[in-house]
């Protein structure tokens, strides 16, 4: 999901100049951390963040947080790959300060479980009073199985917008089923399909390119199959009688999959969707020769930009809602979000200044912080009116015209830490930037899909440890099942393609998919009863 991406890795990276502000006010004497015990001068923190981008920690907002803060950041700029280096870091002992990783990583139960991270606990009651109140349940759902919290969350709280749709170019849509193309109402299957078939009898050709009714992008199956699975209502697992089990084992998704071969098959999928790597799938999109593909509604991007050039705004790949048989049109599941977040944010044993750090997290987790990280300064980025923020509109304006480079000038949108979606307590979205003022794709997206969101959170991370030999099982039949589903989607005929379901069912079986959905239950099971206590 690269819009996602973006918005989730515009991060941290290099070292905050310090100085304590002289006459704080009560918020800044509250959080202020320079100076323990007779010391004088800043404190210096290490910190690691694999989103980083390499950025000096300078820019205005930076200033204000050194200001607000006291504390110096010495950014370690991950080189390689974040995960491998995370790893090297454990076995070490050789950690930094503060730790943001990914809350999906396999390391992150290591980190714990091995004493790298301390408990914070203790730390949050005694000087974490905005962490307490913007963080709320969260705290209670993100502890560990000892009943302690050894990190914060990152992007937190459940993000009300949806993530997959089937895009259509709506002018298309308009010209064949007029009565569905605003988003107001759903398609069904059948009528996906007929829409397919009549886009390829009429226009075989488009500016002299073949057209092609849908492709899909090889190298995000995940996306593609996101988007079917939401027409099905399906889940990350399959809830048989209380029981979870791999999703391929609901009978609803080999419905699925022998619908995509049936388009397949019939030449409603580009033959070669398989090995297409995204720039081509961009490039395609920008032919103007697709009408339909799944995925993100942001996935287009640069595909939809030019689309709108050449075409005007419903000449883009627009996100719609397609339920298949039998299925409730609110029961559908195209917007999967995670309330407990991306990342984890954590402190170190190797931390000497634990509780100036919690300070410091706590100023940035508050109101305050998030509006100064994510809206910049008022008076500069933004203005108060009527007691609303009102974003500079030119300010607003050059996220559109060049994002990257309003990022690096300005520092909104640069530092993403302890990031709470949804709204403030005026009402107004934290995600200034992305969420003010939305593009007529993501009002669409919003109108025809906001109802489908849902939350992940209880299935999130489930799998065995890594490094346990369960986690060899695992990943051995995530391999069947990537493989196998690719080829019943190409399968020649149906009776090809449930021989291949089925034979991967039996292939699951034999390298010993039941072992691990023991495991995943056993930490459903825990996952609830810790969340149940207080």
């Amino acid at each position: 999901m690269t819009k996602t991406k973006k918005w989730m890795t515009m991060g941290i990276t290099a070292a905050l100049v310090v100085g304590l502000l002289a006459g704080c006010s009560s918020s800044d004497a509250e959080n202020n951390t320079a100076g323990k015990d007779g010391e004088q001068g800043p404190i210096t923190l290490s910190w690691f963040d694999g989103n980083t981008k390499g950025e000096p920690f300078t820019d205005a907002v930076a200033q204000e947080i050194t200001k607000k803060t006291g504390i110096e950041i010495s950014i370690q700029q991950p080189t390689g790959n974040p995960t491998e280096k995370l790893s090297l870091m454990l076995a070490s002992g050789d950690y930094p300060d503060v730790v943001v990783m990914s809350r999906g990583d396999a390391s992150l139960d290591k980190y714990i479980s091995s004493g790298a991270f301390i408990p914070l606990d203790e730390l949050i009651e005694k000087y974490g009073s905005d962490l307490k109140e913007m963080y709320g349940e969260t705290l209670t759902k993100t502890r560990y199985t000892d009943g302690k919290n050894y990190y914060l969350a990152n992007w937190y709280g459940l993000d009300s917008d949806p993530v997959f749709g089937m895009l259509m170019r709506q002018s298309l849509l308009e010209e064949f089923l007029p009565d569905k193309a605003d988003g107001s109402q759903p398609l069904t299957t059948d009528e996906f399909e007929a829409l397919l078939k009549n886009f390829k009898e009429k226009y075989n050709t488009i500016d002299g390119k073949e057209s092609i009714p849908m492709t899909m992008n090889g190298e995000n199956m995940g996306a593609n199959l996101g988007t079917f699975k939401g027409m099905w209502g399906l889940k990350t697992y399959y809830d048989n009688n209380g029981r979870l089990q791999y999703d391929v084992k609901d009978p609803k998704y080999r419905e699925m999959l022998l619908y995509m071969n049936r388009l397949y098959r019939e030449g409603l999928i580009e033959k070669e969707f398989a090995i297409s790597k995204t720039q081509t799938w961009i490039q395609k999109l920008t032919t103007g020769a697709v009408f339909a593909t799944p995925g993100a509604y942001w996935d287009p991007g640069n595909g939809n930009a030019a689309l709108k050039k050449d075409g005007g705004e419903k000449n883009q790949l627009f996100a719609y809602k397609v339920v298949a048989p039998g299925v409730d049109p609110a029961q559908t599941t195209f917007g999967p979000r995670s309330s407990l977040g991306w990342d984890a944010i954590a402190i170190t044993k190797n931390n000497k200044h634990p509780e100036e750090t919690i300070k410091l997290f706590n100023y940035l987790a508050s109101d305050e912080g998030q509006h100064l990280l994510l809206w910049g300064k008022e008076g500069e980025q933004y203005t108060m009116v009527d007691g609303k923020r009102q974003p500079d509109p030119a300010f607003l304006q050059s996220f559109k015209d060049n994002w990257d480079d309003t990022v690096k000038k300005s520092g909104v949108r640069k530092w993403l830490w302890f990031v709470k979606n949804g709204l403030d307590p005026n009402g107004q979205p934290y995600d200034m930037a992305v969420k003010f003022q939305r593009s007529e794709v993501d009002e669409l997206a919003l109108k025809s899909l906001g109802d489908s969101v849902w939350d992940t959170a209880q299935y999130d991370n489930l799998n065995p440890d890594g490094g346990t030999p369960q986690a060899l099982t695992a990943q051995k039949v995530k391999d069947i099942m990537d493989q196998s589903i690719t080829r019943a989607i190409i399968a020649p005929s149906e009776a090809e393609a449930n021989s291949v379901f089925d034979k991967m069912l039996e292939d699951m079986k034999k390298a010993g998919d039941e072992k691990v959905e023991d495991i995943i239950n056993e930490k459903y099971a825990q996952r609830m009863e810790l969340w149940s206590s207080k």
